[in-house]
């Protein structure tokens, strides 16, 4: 991966994990939106890849990405807090 492509990925896994969080409600900050954001995009790539969904590009890539992270956001909320 390229010094470019790893920014990208950064800046995409902050904007899916921003939007997730907006959409579902929670509040993570900085950080925590690089993380659900770049976790969610493989979560969400191994779902697109698994129902055979093509896509590409930069906003494809956010599509994707921000529905992983949805997924990845609900499953969590769905786990018992101690």
């Amino acid at each position: 991966m390229q010094g470019v492509d790893i920014f990208a990925a950064v800046i995409i896994g902050i904007a899916a994990g921003w939007i997730a969080e907006r959409v579902l409600n929670r509040r993570l900050g900085l950080f925590m939106n690089l993380i659900v954001g770049v976790v969610g995009s493989f979560v969400g790539a191994f779902l697109v890849r698994s129902l055979h969904i093509p896509f590409s590009g930069f906003f494809g890539s956010l599509i994707v990405s921000t529905l992983g992270a949805i997924v990845l956001l609900a499953f969590l909320s769905l786990a018992p807090r101690k």
